[in-house]
């Protein structure tokens, strides 16, 4: 299934609905163990007719609305399963999603989903883009620390001759020999290719430049709004030609070289990975150490209580935020009142207050880093810095 997106994050947090019941379970992928996903899954599913029947909700009410989930318990979905089962259920919402991380066993009950577990698919930490490219064959992926997937790009030519077939077409209806569609030759374009040799092989080369055109151009349309890092995978001498094509911003010098009809989709991934991995560790340690900064120098732009961090959060004020992982912090936040109440255990209607502030900072265009709790600067369960 698709990766994670912030569109998924919106949808399940634009429109709270009570009751909102997420579910968490590891699941096992193959083997004996496999039996074991059912069981996990009838304990979630009895927890969870607990915790609504305590809020008030008749018996047979409960049983209605779990019923979605209950049908997923066959034998069919339990072997395609991944590492992980999450799932959302409200009374206007069903969705689940089978993913490649552990979850611990989890149920929450209350006005809104639970969804900090997910955050490395849904942030920045941790998401980049592989294009394989060959005359023969383009294919496009997005991925994670955990895994690529395959994505469908509008308008992306598959091949080299169905960009020739396509150009062939429109000879005479406009000027494509040396034009790509934003309107800039390729001899005025910066480093583009210029080939040495015979006038076969220089118009074969103007071809291939065409190519990477036509790729860029519905990349961008794909990629107008990410700042993920893209990868490019292909035989080495492709590299200079589409570099030179190329208008998004996040491509990397360094590529995965060598043809790519030899590897599978799990070496495509370590590559790729091998590469990108180091740059999101970067970015997580540049981000506690500026908070470290900042927090030292008193100028207000970075704090780790929470009843401060919350409201900024909410109102756009957060540009990064680093946050336990393992950790909750339980309560209530009135918007209109802009104030926080906490709570040592979870009430009726109580939200986990760090996953209120990542939701919250994404939504708004911030950056969360998730971290282990020895991670967290000064032993807190959550810091942010402040645009302002």
């Amino acid at each position: 299934m698709a990766l994670l997106s912030i569109d998924d994050l919106k949808a399940l947090v634009e429109n709270p609905q009570t009751p909102s019941v997420t579910l968490y379970m590891p699941t096992q992928k193959a083997g004996a163990e496999i039996r074991q996903n059912p069981i996990r899954f009838k304990n979630l599913i009895r927890e969870a007719e607990q915790r609504l029947e305590a809020m008030g909700i008749r018996h047979t009410e409960v049983v209605d609305f779990l019923q979605p989930a209950m049908e997923l318990d066959n034998s069919d979905f339990w072997e395609h399963q991944n590492q992980g089962l999450v799932i959302f259920i409200s009374p206007h919402l069903f969705r689940y999603y089978c993913l490649p991380i552990d979850f611990p066993q989890l149920v929450f009950v209350g006005e809104q989903f639970h969804l900090k577990p997910l955050l490395h698919f849904i942030n920045n930490d941790g998401r980049f883009y592989v294009l394989a490219l060959s005359q023969k064959d383009v294919k496009f992926f997005a991925g994670t620390g955990h895994r690529l997937n395959e994505m469908q790009v509008e308008n992306m030519p598959h091949s080299l001759e169905e960009t020739l077939l396509e150009d062939e077409f429109q000879k005479g209806v406009q000027h494509r020999v040396g034009t790509h569609r934003g309107g800039t030759t390729a001899a005025e374009h910066p480093g583009s290719f210029h080939g040495q040799g015979s006038p076969d092989r220089e118009k074969h080369e103007e071809h291939i430049l065409q190519f990477c055109y036509a790729i860029n151009a519905a990349l961008n349309e794909t990629l107008r709004d990410e700042k993920a890092p893209l990868v490019l995978a292909g035989v080495e001498y492709l590299f200079p030609i589409y570099q030179s094509a190329n208008t998004y911003p996040y491509l990397l010098a360094d590529g995965i070289t060598g043809n790519q009809e030899t590897l599978n989709l799990e070496q495509l991934h370590d590559e790729a990975w091998r590469i990108v991995a180091p740059l999101f560790q970067q970015d997580k340690k540049a981000a506690i150490e500026l908070y470290a900064q900042l927090a030292g120098e008193g100028t207000g732009k970075a704090a780790n209580d929470i009843k401060e961090i919350i409201p900024a959060a909410y109102y756009h004020r957060v540009d990064s935020l680093l946050v336990s992982l393992a950790d909750q912090k339980w309560g209530k936040f009135d918007s209109e009142t802009a104030t926080l109440e906490l709570h040592t255990k979870p009430e009726p209607d109580d939200q986990d207050m760090l996953d209120f502030a990542a939701i919250y900072t994404i939504l708004n265009g911030g950056k969360v880093y998730t971290l282990e709790s020895e991670e967290m600067p000064n032993e807190s369960k959550i810091a942010a810095i402040f645009r302002y």
